[in-house]
């Protein structure tokens, strides 16, 4: 989460909302890392899950993530949560609740959602405090 921390500062700085994430491979590798680039590139689906989910697959060669992991700073949206279905990650780590548009539990459950034919395990709250007081430091200056 530290590092996906890191990728959350580097979208503040550029202006961006805070957010980071990181796919860890099966053995715990660093396969890529991302941040919200939305405001950088212009592109609504440039959310720092889906751009660390394009790069790890292109780093595997792929895009099933089977057994990978991805470590986000703040709850995935139904757009992400939807793309981790489908990357068929085998585990998301979350640190902030997000629970204006939070889909792994806080306004939907698309993550575990039975009809789903994949559903990965879901940790929330990890460095829960640090990832929130980013997000409404970064909120508090707009």
């Amino acid at each position: 989460m530290r590092r996906a921390l890191a990728e959350a500062e580097e979208a503040a700085s550029a202006g961006d909302v805070p957010v980071g994430a990181v796919v860890l491979g099966p053995d715990g590798t660093e396969l890529a890392a991302a941040h919200n680039e939305r405001e950088a590139t212009g592109d609504p689906t440039a959310h720092a899950e889906v751009l660390a989910l394009r790069r790890a697959a292109e780093a595997v060669g792929e895009w099933r993530l089977t057994d990978c992991t991805l470590v986000v700073t703040l709850e995935p949206c139904t757009m992400c949560a939807g793309a981790l279905v489908q990357s068929r990650v085998a585990r998301v780590v979350y640190g902030a609740r997000d629970e204006k548009a939070g889909a792994a539990g806080s306004l939907w459950d698309v993550l575990r959602d039975r009809r789903l034919n994949h559903r990965p395990e879901v940790i929330a709250g990890v460095l829960e405090t640090e990832c929130a007081s980013r997000l409404t430091a970064f909120f508090r200056t707009r």
